[in-house]
């Protein structure tokens, strides 16, 4: 197997799609082995193209990009606040989300946050534990009429 060479940038507004696409794939097809068709159903929706493209524009957000196409995202809320990161399903494993969680933790150190916290799914909760993060609470989300497990985890920055 080649090496595939994961390169990070800034979110332009152009991303939206992209974006908006590896979100829903990432869910609907590998979040799907951890969560019911009923909670799929209900979390991978975005009603406002709007609100999402002005979201990630409004924070520091990232797109990894393989062979100069997206293949994840994530952005940081002024607060320390992971609040997204996902990785286009056919590019998990090749070290996008490594890469975009190190250009994370670097810019909340730039921005003088002492630690960054998160909300993982059942399927990130792995990943994050893997990488310093450790579980502060079990929660349970509710999207669209159905109730979702999640972690609120966090990690303290060195």
């Amino acid at each position: 197997m080649l090496a595939t060479m994961v390169t990070l940038r800034r979110y332009v507004p152009a991303d939206c799609d992209a974006t908006v696409e590896i979100f829903l794939r990432a869910i609907r097809e590998v979040a799907s082995k951890d969560y019911t068709p009923a909670q799929i159903e209900a979390w991978a929706q975005v009603a406002d193209r709007q609100a999402w493209a002005e979201r990630r524009s409004n924070r520091p957000t990232w797109v990894a990009e393989a062979a100069d196409l997206p293949i994840g995202f994530a952005d940081l809320g002024s607060d320390g606040h992971l609040d997204m990161m996902f990785v286009y399903p056919g590019h998990q494993g090749i070290g996008a989300a490594t890469a975009l969680l190190r250009t994370i933790e670097e810019e909340a150190r730039a921005l003088g946050l002492s630690r960054i916290f998160t909300e993982a799914s059942l399927t990130a909760r792995p990943f994050f534990e893997r990488r310093g993060f450790v579980v502060l609470t079990r929660q349970s989300v509710e999207k669209r009429g159905q109730a979702l497990a999640n972690f609120r985890m966090g990690k303290l920055l060195p």
